[in-house]
């Protein structure tokens, strides 16, 4: 990994006997490529709505090269059991996740408890990897300058559970199935 990625691997994951990639390797994945100038610069930006290009992720993975125009965000949203990471390669992003393993099935609203908030700032350079359990935000709080992230997940996105969140309750809002992406 270039010395310029900063990275904050969380849970990491050695592979496993199949040789899949672990939470580190997906993190050097997007650290390595967000690096890759002429590729971020081959990103097309539109000023009100994310861009992405599709990448091949390592180990049969997936990933995405992700343009966030200023004050853009993912909403609430899990990764389908999916390990995953990301790494900014322009601009700031704000990460804000939750801090406690979320059952994935049989609900459709939850009471958080207190003190499960969690939030960072990743800068350009900064990376961050997690477990399949994952619960997430990401968002591009300048009014004025892009973002670009590439995000590597493995396995491939099955599905994202996407929700909202009023206060301390999160409700399921709809679940998005990978050959909706294709």
């Amino acid at each position: 990994m270039p010395a310029s990625v900063r990275t904050n691997v969380s849970h990491a994951a050695s592979p496993d006997a199949s040789g899949a990639p672990s939470q580190a390797d997906l993190l050097d994945f997007a650290g390595r490529t967000a690096a890759d100038a002429r590729l971020v610069a081959s990103l097309p930006l539109d000023p009100h709505g994310r861009t992405w290009i599709r990448l091949e992720g390592p180990g049969g993975g997936e990933a995405w090269l992700i343009g966030w125009p200023p004050g853009s965000g993912t909403g609430w949203h899990d990764h389908g059991g999916s390990h995953g990471a990301f790494a900014v390669a322009s601009g700031d992003l704000t990460e804000q996740s939750l801090a406690a393993r979320l059952p994935t099935e049989g609900w459709k609203l939850l009471e958080l408890a207190d003190g499960i908030d969690r939030e960072r700032l990743l800068a350009e350079g900064d990376g961050r990897a997690f477990g399949p359990h994952h619960v997430h935000q990401v968002l591009n709080a300048s009014r004025e300058r892009h973002a670009i992230s590439v995000h590597a997940y493995y396995p491939p996105l099955p599905m994202m559970r996407r929700y909202s969140r009023s206060g301390q309750v999160l409700r399921l809002e709809a679940v998005e199935w990978a050959r909706e992406w294709a």
